[in-house]
This record gives C-alpha cells, sequence and structure tokens, in this order.
C-alpha cells in the first residue's frame, strides 16, 4: 500500500510544484513553499508507513496461527504458482500478464520482508547507541 501511495505522490508533487511556479511570483516565496508541500507529503507518507508497520506488527503477534502467517502463506502460494508455470503447467489462454503481475507481488513480498527485517536489525543496534546519547 505505501508503494501506492508513494506512486501517487510522486506522480502529483511535480504537477504541484509546477502550479506553485505559476502561481506565485517571488522566487524565494515559491521555494519555501514548495520545501514546505514537500515536506508535508514526506511526513504523510512516513505516517501512513508507520500505520501499515503498526498493522503488520498486530497481525504478526496475533492470537490465531493463520492471522500471523497469512501474509508469508500467500507469498509461498504464489511462489508455487510461478515455479509451476516455469515446469509448464498452466492453462493455454492463460496470458503472460498474469504470471509478470504474480511475479511483482513475490518480488514485494519478499523486498517487504528484507527491508523488514534489515530496518529490525538497525533499530535494535541503533536504540541502546541512541538511549545512551539522550542520557
Amino acid at each position: 500500500m505505501s508503494i501506492a501511495i508513494g506512486a501517487l505522490v510522486s506522480a502529483i508533487a511535480p504537477k504541484l510544484m509546477d502550479v506553485v511556479d505559476k502561481a506565485v511570483e517571488d522566487k524565494d516565496t515559491a521555494l519555501k513553499l514548495k520545501a514546505d508541500i514537500s515536506a508535508q507529503l514526506l511526513s504523510n507518507d512516513s505516517e501512513f508507513t508507520k500505520a501499515a508497520a503498526g498493522v503488520i506488527t498486530a497481525e504478526a503477534q496475533g492470537e490465531s496461527w493463520l492471522q500471523r502467517n497469512w501474509r508469508p502463506l500467500l507469498m509461498l502460494w504464489f511462489s508455487i504458482l510461478i515455479g509451476v508455470y516455469w515446469f509448464g503447467f498452466v492453462p493455454v489462454n492463460m496470458p503472460i500478464t498474469v504470471v509478470e503481475h504474480l511475479f511483482s507481488l513475490v518480488q514485494l513480498g519478499v523486498g517487504g520482508y528484507v527491508i523488514g527485517r534489515t530496518g529490525e536489525k538497525i533499530a535494535s543496534t541503533l536504540a541502546p547507541v541512541l538511549s545512551a546519547a539522550k542520557g
């Protein structure tokens, strides 16, 4: 979901900056306004990402086995479907775009997992350093 929001922000931001350039004649004011808009867009994206991470964390710590494991199971299922395609067990009328979409979903899932695990390791390493620096 965050990727979709990021793509939306990436699509809207340049057009918004063009509007600022056309509407504000003073270049310094326009630069400050564009910087403020950029900062707000980044802040909103960051808040959305934190909320999405909270949902995934809640699922991972849930009481139900299915609640904790549905995302990994879904990624496993998509990976199996791609493997079956590579071995040639597919309907003859299945378009290649379906396989490409499955592969994109698997890439997103694996990428999110790798980034999440890296973030966890960095956070656990930096937390003691930051608390020592504050104290």
